[in-house]
């Protein structure tokens, strides 16, 4: 018997997905925000204790590990980063505070901006200058790096970046300042812009490798700990990481570059809800999960969840590296239950797992989501929760919404829990209409996948009020994103810069860059144990006219072997000529026939097929009504009354659950809310259906 295991780390459970012999095992446990190592090697010892298993024997026959962390995101929102330093090139101290006038809302006059990871005393320039074609205009002064470098070691910098005016085309100066800042500040994390983000514009190359070098030391410490404790407890493979792009890869390549890893979770929910969505004949999803802490939205749209390379905005910072499509709301089953200046209000503040709910019974003070829906009666305190690690609890809970309950003048706590209900399932269906109307999508068009612990609580009544009539809801959906990061593949998707009117291309210098990330690829996929032979590559050239700001990037030959560059040859400007004005025409509705496009980059997405979970569906053949297994006072928007209460572990295939009902899964509840039904479906997963 051997073993695939995918992990994620929440904010409140860290979550777990076993795969042996094509059957899925899930299990669940508090995340440990001290040290979030220790949760996972807490859940790993569980599994192997319900295989009968000592944890060392267990993990000896684990095929691969596969992890998704918030380590960098939560740095980022909590900004307690390393204390990071930024070298640049002299005259462009205060690009990184322009963000080319961008702000997130216009109309908002006090939105103070982003508070900055290197404020000015810790930006400092040098004496260089390199030209955009690459040659040297201006010698790098060597003797400037050095002052700054000791003016930063005064401020105790821990992290430096360094990010050099075109050094994406020359990358000489760079590499020589990380050579005087080792000498100069020993034990100091170095991030270069070249390595980080080859490619311009200069903002978002700066803004990247300052993030990057902000959340580098952090993410490496916890990726080396949690490597070690895997060693140390028998585990003899890699452990392969998720990425912001929807693949994973080895601990050698993210710590390269560790700003990779963020809202590397929720892609692995996006890549498995495409994965899930393909096998039930759904390619146009909305997803949606809704943890402890956050709810993200996603949208897949023809079975796919691609990785954009531009404008990615990430916690009010812009990332440039590739990143699956993810918004977050602070709306999860943590989120806090408040009255402000008279107005009920839920997050974005979070009681997290430390001390959690006041459910939990572990010291929480405030009404959460998850209290409100025990008072709701949707969730039970009869048996043991998430999995039977411990047990909710009313203790505490309805005193609070009391409080709530006076401060709105009502006086009636179950009319405030129904109330925060309301509220947060308003918050994230505005929230959905936000991210739809963005990209020029009705909602009414979209399946919805709903997944996470919270999710399928409010799935069907969210759906509603989108107008959304089919919501799936995979049995797995409590760890669904730990299970997507076993869909994907082992992917490197990296690129290089370049600059040429795509009718006057250099052949040499195009071949002479995908050899250099042919060759990168290569030894990053060997060294995690795979062979060439087993690489995919997608090459890929980024266009755009003369003028514009963003370029466009699409296959100029797909699904090759790795190296074969065949395609490079003459008419390769006439044929991404053609290939960029359908793109334009795809995405903009028009082309410019009087233009010659010009080529910005190079890029290349290789990717090794692994063996993916199960997702097939269909109906199933008609089982009898189902039986429920007690009843539950409970209000699922329509009053209190006596609702059915149906065992996930009695129910089979093609058994329909009629509403008002509700479903209690291991790790989750499914609401089957008035005017829905719920269908059991071949594989075993649940489709609510609007009558």
């Amino acid at each position: 018997m051997t073993y695939r295991i995918g992990i994620d780390i929440g904010g409140t459970f860290t979550d777990f997905a076993m795969l042996k012999e094509g059957a899925v095992v899930l299990h669940k446990n508090l995340s440990t925000p001290e040290d979030r190592s220790l949760g996972v090697m807490q859940g790993l010892e569980t599994l192997a204790g319900k295989e009968g298993l000592a944890l060392g024997d267990f993990l000896s026959r684990c095929d691969a590990i596969v992890h998704g962390t918030t380590v960098a995101d939560n740095t980022l929102i909590e900004m307690n980063g390393a204390l990071t330093g930024l070298i640049t090139t002299e005259g462009f101290r205060d690009e990184i505070e322009y963000r080319r006038g961008y702000k997130e809302d216009i109309w908002d006059v006090r939105l103070a901006p982003p508070k900055q990871i290197t404020p000015r005393r810790r930006r400092l320039t040098v004496a260089e200058r390199v030209l955009h074609d690459g040659t040297v205009h201006k010698a790098l002064d060597e003797d400037s790096v050095r002052h700054a470098c000791r003016q930063l070691k005064k401020q105790g910098v821990e992290s430096l970046a360094v990010s050099l005016l075109f050094a994406h085309v020359n990358s000489a100066h760079e590499k020589r300042i990380a050579e005087i800042a080792a000498e100069e500040l020993p034990g100091v994390s170095i991030s270069l812009s070249h390595e980080v983000l080859p490619r311009a514009p200069e903002y978002d190359r700066t803004s990247t490798t300052v993030v990057n070098a902000f959340v580098a030391p952090r993410v490496r410490h916890y990726l080396d700990r949690l490597v070690a404790r895997l060693r140390d407890g028998g585990y003899p493979g890699q452990l392969m990481v998720m990425q912001a792009s929807g693949g994973v890869m080895s601990v050698d390549y993210i710590e390269g570059s560790p700003i990779r890893v963020l809202a590397s979770g929720p892609a692995g929910g996006v890549i498995g809800s495409a994965h899930a969505g393909r096998a039930k004949g759904c390619p146009n999803l909305l997803c949606v999960d809704m943890g402890g802490t956050s709810y993200d939205m996603s949208l897949v749209i023809d079975g796919e969840a691609p990785a954009e390379a531009g404008w990615n905005m990430h916690h009010r910072y812009l990332i440039g590296v590739p990143m699956v499509k993810v918004e977050t709301l602070g709306a999860g089953g943590g989120s806090i239950c408040h009255v402000h200046a008279g107005a009920l209000q839920v997050g974005p503040r979070s009681a997290g797992s430390e001390p959690g709910p006041m459910a939990y019974g572990r010291g929480g003070s405030e009404p959460t989501v998850t209290d409100a829906l025990v008072m709701l009666g949707i969730l039970s305190t009869d048996e043991g929760f998430a999995g039977g690690s411990f047990t909710l609890t009313k203790a505490g809970v309805a005193e609070a919404f009391q409080t709530i309950a006076d401060q709105m003048g009502h006086g009636d706590p179950e009319q405030a829990a129904f109330d925060c209900w309301r509220v947060v399932n308003a918050s994230m269906s505005q929230g959905v209409r936000r991210t739809t109307a963005g990209k020029g999508i009705d909602p009414k068009d979209l399946v919805m996948l709903a997944y996470g612990g919270n999710g399928p609580a409010f799935a069907a009544i969210q759906a509603e009020d989108l107008g959304i009539t089919r919501v799936l809801v995979p049995k797995a959906s409590p760890t669904f994103s730990a299970l997507g990061t076993l869909v994907a593949d082992p992917a490197i998707d990296e690129e290089r810069s370049l600059i040429a009117p795509a009718n006057a291309l250099d052949l040499a210098k195009l071949r002479g860059l995908w050899s250099e990330l042919d060759a990168r690829a290569a030894r990053y996929f060997t060294g995690a144990g795979f062979t060439r032979e087993q690489v995919k590559a997608n090459y890929r050239i980024n266009m755009r006219y003369p003028g514009q700001n963003f370029s466009l990037t699409f296959d100029i030959a797909s699904e090759g072997a790795l190296g074969d560059l065949s395609f490079a040859n003459e008419g390769l400007g006439d044929r991404a000529i053609a290939a960029f004005n359908a793109r334009h025409m795809a995405e903009y509705n028009h082309v410019r026939d009087h233009e010659v496009p010009e080529v910005t980059g190079v890029r290349l997405a290789s990717h090794v097929a692994t063996p993916s979970p199960s997702a097939a569906g269909g109906a199933a053949t008609a089982a009898g009504a189902p039986v429920p297994a007690k009843t539950r006072r409970a209000n699922l928007g329509q009053g209190f009354g006596d609702v059915p209460v149906y065992l996930g572990s009695d129910l089979q295939p093609g058994h329909t659950v009629p509403s008002p009902a509700i479903i209690e899964e291991t790790f989750t509840t499914i609401v089957v809310y008035p005017g829905w039904s719920a269908l059991v479906d071949a594989s075993g997963d649940y489709e609510l259906i609007k009558a």
